[in-house]
């Protein structure tokens, strides 16, 4: 499974701005509302911000997975953002995240082990920190999918 397979290029924004984390989710969200996967970027949006009121996705060094099942996704789908700036998510080890993957999923349509395991991988790139500096150097999205491939 190529992690590639669930994102696409322009669901890749290495200038991402925001001062907070709604800010931050809200941008990727309109991103991924361009893809044929998510039919209501709103509806993702309030999906994602009610599962990130239960606890915080900020997982530590930087990196933040916010995420939610949703009537508005069709098919398990992925975007990532970098910030010039850290922002606080509240993460569990108190730095800020510069690294973001928002992850959507239908609440019921495809089995969860393939979310699971999408979420399971990302976390599993990174926790190398030789790939989260690569991800906060890379200047291109195509660099990002390549990186991303490269997950065994």
């Amino acid at each position: 499974m190529k992690l590639s397979s669930f994102t696409d290029p322009r669901f890749v924004d290495l200038s991402l701005e925001g001062a907070d984390k709604v800010s931050v989710i809200s941008s990727l969200c309109r991103l991924m509302a361009e893809s044929r996967s998510v039919s209501d970027g709103d509806a993702l949006l309030r999906d994602v911000l009610a599962r990130e009121e239960l606890v915080t996705t900020g997982v530590g060094h930087g990196v933040a997975f916010p995420h939610a099942k949703s009537e508005a996704v069709a098919r398990v789908t992925f975007a990532f953002g970098r910030t010039a700036e850290g922002v606080d998510f509240g993460a569990l080890d108190g730095e800020p995240v510069r690294l973001v993957f928002l992850i959507g999923a239908p609440k019921q349509l495809e089995p969860s082990r393939v979310y699971l395991n999408l979420m399971a991988r990302l976390s599993f790139l990174m926790k190398n920190e030789e790939n989260r500096e690569r991800l906060l150097n890379v200047g291109s999205a195509n660099e990002v999918m390549q990186l991303i491939d490269s997950v065994a």
